[in-house]
């Protein structure tokens, strides 16, 4: 083997770009991931029955989700057919830029062409620096000081130390039916008892819950003055619920009035997803702590923030011994930073803010028009880009026949059969709201135009239609659904929920 000779300095060996071409040429790259996609895409759901969770892929068959996809542009998911279907999830509002953002790319194969230091931990990145200042250009002037980690439950779990450490207290509350992440500070805060089941005793103090618009319950609850922090998701991810009084400014100034830090978790609608920039924006709130995760990945590299005023961040590192006493391993790390400043310019550049608001109002208006033909829709409610389409009881008395056998039951399995439908028969993903919902929840990327509304509104009115011919086609998948249920319980194995 001949080596590439360069020059030393102080003897050490430069990594040239001539000296790492010299060592692919002797080295050839023996894992080749596009030849093992390309052989084996179509195995995905045997190897995570074999693997992974095998309950996961169950539920997937029993409801129809179990495609294959094997590429994605935009707002589209493509099969191994090539056949474009319209995703209206978006990773759980991971992709509000579009999948696969070509400006993302680039950034993140800037970084690897760099070579530059990553992880190093005991130091100061450059591209951390640069994420934390693009974050604290777009916030209030209050929250200028950020902590990076991976993902929104883990930011929820350092902003829950955050406030502890401010406030010397030990309580935090939420809201009813509330949704903040799956690890055990943040399961404490969860308002939907089928994720806890199984997992307690939780954190102790963590057990309030108020309910949306209860004034005078917030207010019981805080006047005991041991309330760390009330946390709120401005629009919920479980149930797409929101305010509509001033309940989230009276709470506000109950948190000041009695010390307690006002938690905003944007971890789902920051970044443009209910059309402002934040959540919070909307009633013109100042939380003390705002969550970020989902979009800031660019749907590429996990990224999660926590953003705060400065005096709150000091209490936790009060001290140069307590200079790393939160911390985390992969949070700074340069390809997630990068993927980060990429996803904020995106949203920038293309103004997806303004779009979301636009069609937004847009979607919800002729979504709305539909409950005139359609008895099954109660509701549809939400900001921006984030909606969700409740149903309930028909008019209709064969209808109402049909819609309280598939209640008795398992309620989501109506809101089911209507996500499984909008995807079989129509290639449009979409999910159910929550556990216990009669609740459709949409989370298109923000990019998309008044082609995808108007696919989406047709297909809806398509499914609703067929609902309507009991004993038609929709009915008999229900009714599929029915037996997969009870066949479930029987077998002791959880039945087909929403994730």
């Amino acid at each position: 083997m001949t080596w590439l000779a360069v020059p030393t300095y102080r003897g050490v060996l430069p990594m040239t770009f001539a000296f790492r071409a010299q060592i692919a040429e002797n080295w050839p790259m023996s894992l080749d991931l596009k030849e093992i996609i390309a052989g084996r895409l179509g195995e995905n759901y045997q190897l995570h029955e074999r693997h992974l969770n095998r309950t996961l892929v169950a539920a997937q068959r029993v409801i129809g989700f179990d495609k294959v996809y094997a590429r994605a542009e935009g707002a589209y998911l493509y099969d191994m057919d090539n056949q474009p279907y319209l995703d209206f999830l978006s990773g759980y509002s991971v992709f509000n830029i579009g999948r696969n953002h070509p400006l993302v790319k680039q950034a993140i194969r800037d970084v690897l062409d760099l070579d530059l230091p990553n992880m190093v931990q005991m130091d100061c990145s450059l591209l951390s620096g640069l994420l934390a200042e693009a974050l604290t250009k777009r916030t209030p002037p209050h929250l200028d000081a950020v902590f990076f980690c991976s993902s929104g439950t883990e930011a929820m779990e350092g902003a829950l130390k955050f406030a502890r450490a401010a406030t010397g207290r030990k309580r935090a509350i939420s809201l009813a039916s509330a949704f903040h992440g799956l690890s055990l500070g943040s399961l404490s805060l969860m308002g939907c008892e089928s994720f806890t089941e199984g997992f307690g005793p939780l954190m102790e103090g963590f057990d309030a819950r108020v309910p949306l618009d209860d004034t005078e319950e917030l207010d019981r609850q805080l006047r005991s003055r041991d309330v760390a922090a009330f946390v709120i998701e401005t629009v919920q991810g479980k149930g797409c619920q929101t305010s509509k009084t001033d309940f989230f400014v009276r709470a506000q100034e109950l948190c000041r009035k009695y010390g307690t830090l006002l938690i905003s978790d944007e971890v789902q609608t920051g970044l443009g997803r209910t059309g402002k920039m934040f959540g919070f924006q909307h009633w013109n709130l100042e939380p003390d702590i705002i969550t970020l995760a989902k979009t800031l990945s660019g749907g590429y590299v996990p990224c999660g923030a926590i953003v705060t005023r400065r005096d709150i961040y000091q209490k936790t590192f009060s001290r140069m011994d307590r200079c790393v006493v939160h911390s985390t391993t992969f949070g700074r790390n340069n390809l997630a930073m990068a993927c980060g400043l990429a996803a904020l310019e995106v949203i920038d550049q293309e103004n997806l803010v303004d779009n979301t608001a636009k069609m937004g109002a847009l979607l919800m208006e002729k979504i709305d028009v539909l409950r005139a033909k359609h008895s099954f829709i109660k509701e549809v409610r939400g900001k921006g880009l984030m909606i969700g389409i409740e149903f309930h009881e028909p008019r209709e008395l064969k209808l109402k026949m049909a819609w309280k056998l598939l209640h008795k039951i398992d309620k989501v399995l109506f809101t089911q059969m209507i996500v499984t439908q909008m995807l079989s028969k129509h290639r449009i993903l979409t999910q159910v709201a929550g556990h216990a919902m009669d609740v459709m929840k949409i989370l298109p990327p923000l990019i998309i135009g008044e082609r995808e509304i108007d696919m989406f509104v047709n297909a809806l009115d398509d499914v609703l239609t067929e609902c309507r011919k009991f004993h038609g086609p929709m009915w008999e998948l229900g009714n599929n659904f029915v037996k997969a249920a009870l066949g479930s319980r029987r077998t002791a194995e959880p039945r087909p929920v929403s994730a």
